[in-house]
């Protein structure tokens, strides 16, 4: 079974990553109950064997397992299935993510509209510099790292340590669940455009534009977690077919 080379359905198909179809095969299975509750999963040296992939593949797909709460990895003993799901509330090193929604609308939307009124020079020059190294970046990794420099310095720019602090915090949450997105969600360029909106804000020194731009780039990280946790018509698609998980929402 190859799932190197899958496609998503609809009039214009989009070529999903290989680990996006592991993911989605193996979640399917252990919905169906494939794998039950308490059953380890073949090794990885059978699983890329038997799906055709990488290693590097297959553990991103197995972290993403972790991440949805339906596995646990055991050092020395394997991968276990802990739930058959549904995914309801993805966690994100030590926080779920629905804590981290609730907390950034809370924190981060009103920080945008502070940081308009008080940004200096220096933090736009720093913010547009920033933006302009995330457009032009095309590995994952290196753009998962600069999302969550963006956001600090968004808070460095309200002028108040305290929200910096908070943003620090939630740090390695918020790089986890950026990369989780951008992997299954196709997020990239969409964060790309958002974070344009909130920077163009801020150099208005718009506190209303920055604070509505700021809710929407949340609204879109919640949408597109949602699609990806709870995506219609899972319960029979086996990822060879048509792999929802994929998907960006429209």
């Amino acid at each position: 079974m190859n799932l190197s080379d899958s496609q998503t359905g609809g009039s214009v198909p989009r070529r999903v990553s290989a680990m996006e179809a592991v993911l989605s095969h193996l979640r399917s299975a252990i919905e169906r109950g494939e794998y039950a509750v308490g059953d380890k999963l073949p090794s990885e040296a059978e699983l890329c064997r038997s799906l055709e992939v990488s290693r590097p593949v297959l553990r991103e797909a197995l972290r993403a397992l972790q991440t949805m709460g339906l596995t646990v990895s055991r050092t020395g003993k394997g991968t276990f299935v802990v739930s058959n799901g549904p995914v309801v509330d993805p966690t994100f090193g030590d926080y779920a993510a629905s804590d981290l929604i609730e907390v950034r609308r809370h924190v981060e939307i009103p920080v945008a509209g502070y940081a308009a009124a008080r940004r200096t020079p220096e933090d736009l020059d720093h913010l547009a510099h920033l933006l302009d190294r995330m457009e032009h970046e095309t590995d994952t990794t290196a753009w998962v790292a600069m999302d969550t420099l963006f956001h600090l310095a968004v808070a460095q720019a309200a002028q108040n340590p305290v929200f910096r602090r908070v943003i620090e915090e939630i740090r390695d949450a918020l790089a986890r669940q950026s990369a989780f997105l951008n992997e299954l969600g196709g997020r990239r360029e969409q964060s790309n455009r958002e974070h344009r909106a909130i920077v163009e804000a801020l150099i208005d020194g718009s506190e209303r534009d920055a604070t509505d731009a700021m809710a929407h780039h949340l609204d879109r990280v919640e949408t597109t977690l949602t699609a990806i946790v709870r995506p219609e018509g899972t319960e029979n698609t086996d990822s060879t077919d048509t792999p929802t998980e994929g998907e960006t929402p429209a």
